[in-house]
């Protein structure tokens, strides 16, 4: 749970922050960076969730100085762990208010990858 304070506390940034969240996918993009890249790709993950008409996958995102680490929230089962220097890019989708996306390189085949999350507040997506 996101503290009103959230930017005032050193000790929990260090730690890590746990964001409880819905994951929407990923989609493979040409460049490490940049808001009209991620948009587009924004927009093709939107899409595809809704297409699929499937209830979206809920996870527990932990972001650190170390990385960031992506669990099943039912499960509690690791899905990905990513090193902070294979994460090129984030944002706060400008269309989608409520959506974070970041990109970051496989680590198997070096691909970019675009990974979006639906929040459940505006608060968390710029946190």
């Amino acid at each position: 749970e996101l503290p009103e304070n959230w930017t005032d506390t050193r000790e929990t940034l260090l730690e890590g922050m746990l964001f409880s969240l819905k994951y929407l996918g990923m989609t493979l993009v040409e460049q490490p960076k940049g808001e009209e890249l991620s948009a587009a790709a924004v927009k093709r993950i939107v899409a595809t969730a809704k297409a699929s008409g499937r209830k979206l996958q809920k996870v527990t995102l932990k972001v650190s100085p170390r990385g960031i680490v992506l669990k099943d929230s039912g499960t509690g089962e690791l899905i990905e762990s990513i090193s902070i220097y294979r994460i090129s890019y984030c944002t706060a989708d400008k269309t989608h208010d409520k959506v974070f996306a970041y990109i970051a390189q496989n680590q198997l085949n070096e691909s970019l990858e675009c990974h979006a999350f639906l929040c459940s507040k505006r608060k968390m997506v710029s946190a």
